[in-house]
């Protein structure tokens, strides 16, 4: 699929019903678009099969309750969408984007609790998030902006607002030749990149940032959980700045970039070893099994 994703051929499902593509709008005065009232969901479909397709939507209804508003679809209702919406364009593999906002009603300004509460599901055909960087390593820049405190934004919500400083780093990264960007946290902690959780190796033992003011990743969780089976020792903690150049392996998990060796994040550098080859390759045994 090619073209502007606002013109393309397809189905998008939307308010419980699948609508061609191009007709899939929203009004302006749409509440989310003023004042960043949604959430939403990354999901990728293997094989005919979403990979925690149920957890997924399970964060979405939490998330919408993080930002005080309720989904007005059941989970299992959202997840026969999904396959529904899947199903409408053909594909077997795809990358799905839940979405639920709040829309254009008879509020507009901060408050907008008479708003009606609107859900779509759409999808498209993605391959590697970040290209190449699976065989060499992502090369990525350290942004000048931090994950903030928990106290200051619904943290572990997955919200579209909370994104408005990944794209910034993001677009200030590929300035630079580079695919991403590392952020780190109000406290001055290493945190994740703009859209992944990150994993350090060290001595054959993993060390990833302890998730207490970012999203715990889906991802991130499925792999803790592999290198544990593994035999693997996993240390959840906070990371000091100054520890990235006494680590061997990096990489970055997401669904979108799946699990994504890094080669260099600044003046530091890894490499691709063993392990990250090993837990690359496993995770795409498990997604496709």
């Amino acid at each position: 699929m090619v073209g502007a994703y606002d013109d393309r051929d397809g189905k998008i499902w939307m308010d419980g019903e699948l609508v061609d593509w191009r007709d899939a709008k929203v009004h302006l005065l749409t509440h989310a678009l003023h004042y960043a009232s949604s959430v939403f969901e990354g999901e990728r479909c293997y094989n005919g099969k979403i990979f925690k397709g149920e957890a997924h939507t399970q964060r979405l209804i939490a998330s919408a309750g993080m930002l005080d508003f309720e989904i007005p679809w059941t989970a299992d209702e959202i997840e026969a969408a999904k396959y529904a919406m899947l199903k409408a364009n053909g594909w077997t593999d795809a990358y799905v984007r839940a979405i639920a906002w709040r829309g254009a009603g008879p509020d507009m300004g901060v408050s907008a609790a008479r708003n009606p509460v609107r859900l779509a599901i759409a999808g498209w055909e993605w391959g590697n998030y970040y290209g190449d960087a699976k065989m060499k390593g992502a090369k990525l820049d350290i942004s000048k902006w931090k994950r903030p405190s928990p106290e200051t934004i619904p943290s572990h919500a997955k919200a579209a607002g909370l994104y408005m400083i990944c794209t910034m780093s993001k677009h200030a990264a590929e300035a630079k030749g580079c695919s991403d960007a590392m952020m780190f946290d109000y406290r001055g902690y290493v945190a994740e990149a703009t859209g992944a959780n990150i994993f350090f190796v060290k001595n054959g033992e993993v060390h990833t940032p302890l998730p207490d003011c970012f999203l715990n990743g889906l991802t991130r969780q499925t792999v803790i959980g592999m290198l544990k089976e593994k035999g693997v020792t996993v240390h959840e903690r906070h990371i000091m700045p100054e520890e990235l150049e006494g680590f061997e392996q990096c990489w970055l998990t997401g669904t979108a970039a799946e699990v994504t060796p890094v080669g260099q994040i600044g003046d530091y550098s890894f490499e691709v070893g063993a392990l990250t080859r090993d837990i690359a390759e496993s995770y795409e045994r498990l997604v496709r099994s």
